[in-house]
């Protein structure tokens, strides 16, 4: 069984285990409910960069599509 402790300011490190466990890292979000004696801890959100290339849409890179249309947005002002 994992363990943590609280510090005077009320925070806690979350065991790397329950971490790993429920696939949560940096800049996640977990909800806290309480049923009598009893803590429920789940993952209520997710950080969106930890989707980053989950989706790709056609051929090419949106590294080098941000770079193209920068380039045609400064032409276009010139």
């Amino acid at each position: 069984m994992a363990k943590s402790t609280i510090t005077s300011k009320g925070q806690t490190t979350v065991p790397r285990e329950v971490r790993d466990r429920l696939g949560v890292g940096p800049h996640d979000t977990l909800q806290w409910e309480v049923e009598g004696n009893t803590i429920r801890v789940t993952v209520a959100g997710r950080s969106f960069l930890r989707r980053r290339g989950a989706i790709l849409i056609g051929p090419g890179s949106a590294v080098d599509d941000v770079r193209a249309a920068r380039e045609q947005r400064g032409r276009l002002r010139a």
